[in-house]
């Protein structure tokens, strides 16, 4: 299959490796900045250089699938690079964190099939050029709604995957995976970005740093239950599963950025669980908390101001 690949940070560059070692054809779209970027230095995964094909400007076929990888500042700058590989029928599976890449995709692609997608349990992380993961974890997709039978897109991808080796799941409530996701992430993303900190402080039953999590997410489940997403005290104990199993050393992409100096994915989190509050009624004072401090923290103009 025809692969278009936008965002080759640590989730890009190990799904986009994994699926060029199966012989699927992967292009990276990019910008004339990172085409040169590109081309001057190999990006390498678990210490292997991987030459990923970029595709050129002159280029104007469409793939047949696209991955978008991006983080959700970069959504809009992505769309616009991606104007030519999204023709009629192409399958577009983001795997931004947030609840709402899908949305504003389907909205720049109307010609495009957009899948709702998270990918869960995956521990790459990035130092520059170089990407390293224990976990490729798995890629949990589908439409909306998915019944014994898939769709064709939903199948198509599924494929693409098995060839690959990439472990994936298809769930009957997509919408509500999503929303487990978001919840993860509210928590393991914010807590560790703040502290700076490897999975293995929030490994440990009963620490201060997995008390804090577990309470921004339960704000998330309360958020969720207002909006009429059954989520609830079994999807955190879910994610504490899935989180004793991830590599006690290894970092999340947000605690990665608070280390490099990076701005970060609050927005996306604490920003999008305030507003939903607001819009609800919930209280939501562990998220507005974290909100305050992660702003606070990060480079740049303006960094204390924003939604809270």
């Amino acid at each position: 299959m025809r692969i278009d690949l936008v965002g080759l940070g640590a989730v890009g560059a190990s799904y986009g490796a994994r699926l060029l070692q199966a012989g699927e054809d992967v292009r990276v779209v990019v910008d004339p900045v990172r085409a040169t970027r590109y081309g001057d230095a190999p990006t390498i995964v678990n210490d292997e250089a991987v030459p990923f094909p970029l595709r050129s400007a002159a280029d104007d076929e469409p793939a047949e699938l696209v991955l978008v990888c991006v983080k959700r500042a970069h959504l809009d700058a992505a769309i616009a690079q991606l104007r030519a590989s999204v023709g009629s029928g192409t399958i577009v599976v983001s795997l931004l964190n947030g609840i709402d890449s899908e949305e504003v995709l389907a909205a720049a692609f109307p010609q495009a099939r957009v899948l709702l997608a998270v990918s869960v349990g995956i521990d790459a992380v990035r130092d520059d050029r170089r990407v390293r993961y224990t976990s490729l974890g798995r890629i949990v997709f589908g439409e909306p709604t998915n019944g014994p039978v898939p769709s064709s897109a939903v199948a198509a991808v599924a494929a693409v995957l098995e060839h690959a080796g990439i472990a994936h799941e298809v769930p009957a409530d997509m919408q509500r995976e999503l929303w487990w996701k978001f919840l993860v992430n509210v928590g393991v993303n914010q807590v560790s970005a703040v502290l700076k900190a490897p999975y293995r402080v929030l490994q440990q039953p009963g620490s201060p740093a997995r008390d804090v999590m577990v309470a921004a997410q339960r704000e998330v489940l309360a958020v969720a239950r207002a909006r009429g997403i059954d989520l609830g005290e079994a999807d955190i104990e879910r994610w504490l599963t899935v989180l004793a199993g991830l590599g006690p050393d290894s970092y999340t992409s947000m605690a990665q950025d608070a280390l490099a100096g990076r701005p970060t994915e609050v927005e996306s989190f604490a920003g999008a669980v305030i507003d939903h509050g607001r819009r609800t009624g919930v209280p939501i004072p562990v998220n507005q908390t974290l909100y305050g401090l992660l702003r606070a923290a990060e480079p740049g103009p303006g960094a204390a101001g924003g939604a809270a």
